[in-house]
Formats: C-alpha cells, structure tokens, sequence
C-alpha cells in the first residue's frame, strides 16, 4: 500500500501522544528543525501539526488519519470519519471541559447574565452556536492565547475556555458559571483513506493498539504462590477481567495464581492477599491490554 500519512497534535499534547504511541509499539523520534519525525513503521510517514489544523488537513486528504480534539472537529465542522475517542492528556485521562468563566468578584452567575457582554474565546464558532441556541446575544472575539488574562486586563467580561483540573481558571481568580463543552482526543481518518482497504487495515491497527495501551494504564498484573488449604478464599479477593489463571506447582500443596487487576485496588489487595496465606506476590506494568 502507499504511504500512510498521519498527523501527530504539535503542542501541549506531543509528549503524551509520543509517549502513547511508544507503549503502543511504535517510536517516534522528532527532529529539532522540521516537523516530519521518524516512525519506526516502514508504512507510516508522520508530521507534526497544531491540533485546531489537523481536521481539515485530514478532510482534505492532506493526512490520511491523525489525532485531534472533538472540540476541533466541532469547531472546523470538518467532514472526517471519527475512528475513536482516545482519552489521554498531559494532566489526566478526563475529558476535558470548554467551560464559561468569569470574574470572581462579578455580579454574572449564569450565562443569561452576559446579554449584551463581550465574550473571548479560541473556540468562535461553538462559542457562537451555544449562545445563538440560547438566544442570548453577545459579542465574541477571538483569543490567541492567555485567554484566562483577558477578564483579568478587561478586555472581556467572560471567557469560554477549556480546563481539566480548573488550576490556571482559580490562578486568575476566575469563576466557571456553566459547563459548554465535553472534549477529549479523537483519532480521526479521511473519508476516502478509510474506504481503502489497505489503508483502513493500518488504522485499524494503530487504533487497536493505542487503546491497549491506554486500557493497561489503570491495570497491573498480580502474581502469586498459594497454598491450596487457602485457594478459595484467596481467589473471592480477586477480581479479573475474566478469572485468574490457577496453574498447580510441582508441590502439589500449592499453586500459581495470575490476574490483572485495577492500579488503585492493588494497595488494599496486597495486604489482604498476604493475610489470607498468599506467597511471592509479584506486581508488573502492563504496555498492552487487548
């Protein structure tokens, strides 16, 4: 098959995006003077893009695939084929949130409040369209960044923009007064790419193992020895995505057992297993879990 093009998001999402990919199978090395990294895929050619481009290079046929925000796909009204949502970040695996923020000490507490008011925003056209839906008007301009300074400089009265942890909104002394807009990434396809079968085929692919290696994220692998007078009540404590694997030792007193559990219950579990009579209990990170 010829070439697949794919977009990688330049900006605050290329290092976790890089990194996915490596614990998905592929390494990718940038170049410190062109965005056309290396890929380690003899049928895969990359380049580096802004996030809000990628949608329409990818309707254009520019890419063939890549990966950007729902938000940007809204935003450019870009006619792709959504192949997934990848939920990862730099911050956390959440959604993010496009959220209406004003100042602390305003009087506005909810969005009818702003009739009238100017509003800033890198995301025009969902920022107009939610206002037109609500039939309150108001004026909009565009922000090429800081936009959480422009309520604090006055030159707007409200902000629409995107947060995951509301740290830099509460570090201007800002106040979100509703919720707009659910975001997170989406690896995204061409139309005309997805409807080749050999090009489909490689989407299909980096897909599956990019949601591999996001699902082994939360999941580690528990292992251990136990003694067959305690299999049973070993065995209740574990939970598994189908059941533990349960292999009789050479000494038939005992056996191995193997599972793969969330990373959060490990804390309590570990505890609990070594109380019930569990031995050799080992824990290892997950890349992939399909």
């Amino acid at each position: 098959m010829s070439l697949l093009k794919l977009g990688l998001p330049k900006g605050s999402l290329e290092e976790p995006t890089i990194d996915l990919f490596a614990r998905a199978g592929w390494k990718v090395r940038r170049h410190p003077r062109n965005y056309f990294p290396d890929i380690d895929d003899p049928e895969i050619t990359a380049r580096l893009c802004r996030v809000q481009e990628i949608p329409l290079y990818v309707q254009d046929g520019v890419m063939d695939a890549g990966l950007s925000g729902k938000d940007w796909v809204a935003e450019t009204g870009a006619d792709v084929h959504v192949v997934s949502d990848l939920c990862y970040s730099r911050a956390t695996s959440r959604p993010a949130r496009w959220v209406l923020a004003v100042a602390g000490d305003s009087p506005y507490q909810k969005p009818e409040d702003l009739r009238g008011k100017r509003i800033a925003t890198e995301l025009m056209g969902v920022t107009r369209a939610y206002f037109d839906k609500l039939g309150i008007p108001v004026t909009i301009s565009h922000s090429w960044g800081a936009t959480e300074a422009k309520v604090v400089e006055g030159l707007a009265d409200a902000i629409m923009e995107v947060t995951e942890t509301e740290t830099t909104i509460r570090a201007h002394n800002l106040r979100i007064i509703a919720e707009v807009f659910s975001t997170n990434t989406v690896f995204i396809a061409n139309k005309a790419a997805w409807n080749d079968p050999e090009k489909r085929r490689k989407i299909e692919q980096i897909d599956l193992l990019l949601q591999g290696a996001l699902r082994a994220e939360e999941l580690v692998c528990l292992k251990l020895n136990a003694p067959a007078s305690q299999l049973d009540a070993i065995l209740d404590l574990l939970p598994a995505l189908n059941s533990p694997t349960v292999s009789p030792l050479r000494n038939a007193s005992w056996y191995s057992v193997e599972t793969v559990v969330n990373v959060r219950l490990v804390r309590d579990l570990i505890p609990s297993l070594r109380n019930a009579g569990a031995e050799g209990i080992l824990e290892y990170a997950l890349n992939k879990v399909i």
